[in-house]
């Protein structure tokens, strides 16, 4: 089974519209001929989807999306508006890969960049893991740890705490994945890998004290193998 994660798109209404240091809808589809090479089973956007929360930007995002012609899926970031994301196409909390389970959760806040998943969402969480014992795979938005910016880390999950108790009773969790930070990361918390991804858009500078834009990277996508009990990771950037 390979799922694919790209994220933070940051689409316009514009389809010309020009982002810090390119144009988001044709990086987006650059990566996603990348995406297509790669034969997906199933694409996972993990938030950011659009700059500026229209429903046009939303349309072009969905349209790039159905191009990949394999499953897709999509959770909100920060700057995502979710009611105009599910006149598009639906979310989902569950996905069932098979031997494995993809559990997608929401940490958006209303008008913040931070984040957070809030009890109710945490004890559904525990409730779906309880009910199913098969390998699971986390997405959410927002970073459960620090990843070494600082102005990152202060907008990163604001209950990151709750979720790894949440979390902690159920071995079967193996990894989870994330956006919003622009960059490739790989860290672990306890047994749970934690994975980011470069965004399709403009890229962070890793380690910076203050919000940089890393001019050198190039955007990417993860690729994330799912075989057995096991998983295999990595990330491929595109060439533009």
């Amino acid at each position: 089974m390979r799922l694919i994660q790209i994220t933070d798109c940051h689409l316009l209404a514009d389809p010309q519209g020009a982002s810090r240091k390119g144009l988001p809808l044709r990086q987006l589809r650059a990566v996603l001929e990348r995406v297509r090479a790669l034969g997906p089973d199933a694409l996972l956007v993990t938030g950011d989807v659009a700059q500026d929360e229209t429903s046009a930007a939303y349309r072009h995002a969905s349209r790039a999306f159905a191009s990949v012609g394999c499953p897709w899926f999509w959770i909100p970031g920060n700057h995502d508006q979710p009611e105009l994301m599910e006149e598009c196409h639906p979310f989902h909390e569950k996905l069932d890969l098979g031997r494995w389970q993809v559990l997608l959760l929401n940490s958006r806040i209303s008008g913040q960049p931070g984040g957070e998943l809030g009890q109710e969402q945490l004890q559904r969480l525990a409730l779906q893991l309880e009910a199913d014992d098969r390998p699971a795979l986390i997405a959410v938005h927002h970073p459960p740890l620090d990843i070494g910016s600082v102005w990152m880390d202060a907008i990163g999950l604001k209950d990151r705490d709750a979720l790894w108790q949440t979390l902690s009773p159920y071995p079967q969790v193996k990894a989870l994945i994330c956006g919003h930070i622009h960059q490739a990361f790989a860290a672990w918390q306890d047994v749970v890998a934690v994975y980011g991804c470069p965004s399709t858009s403009d890229q962070f500078l890793p380690k910076s004290h203050e919000f940089t834009i890393d001019e050198a990277a190039r955007p990417g996508l993860r690729v994330l193998e799912l075989r057995g009990e096991k998983l295999s990771t990595w990330v491929e950037r595109v060439d533009l």
